[in-house]
């Protein structure tokens, strides 16, 4: 079980480092977008990730204690009021932004 994973919540921006394999070797590819889900189960929970790569929108789920997952950074905390934001398949553009949420330092 993985102990060094941040709290992060639906809505947030995420950089997920994964490990990929190539032929005989492993090198580690990072996956940065918006959070639209998150499944807890107790431990093991797994949350689906959306990023918009050259106009075409890709989505991956991740299990938490999966071998293929590095390290997850927090890159921006979101505002939002929903645990799934499945809505934001449908948006293009400015209307899939998040607004962000502001903290006290």
């Amino acid at each position: 079980m993985k102990k060094n994973i941040p709290i992060f919540r639906t809505g947030d921006t995420i950089e997920v480092q994964v490990w990929v394999s190539e032929g005989s070797k492993r090198r580690i590819q990072l996956f940065e977008g918006i959070v639209i889900s998150k499944r807890n189960r107790n431990f093991n929970f797994s949350f689906c990730v959306r990023k918009i790569s050259n106009g075409d929108a890709i989505e991956r789920v991740f299990h938490i204690n999966s071998y293929n997952i590095g390290n997850v950074v927090i890159k921006k905390r979101g505002d939002v009021r929903k645990s799934k934001l499945y809505y934001l398949r449908n948006r293009i553009g400015k209307s899939a932004k998040i607004k962000e949420l502001l903290t006290k330092k």
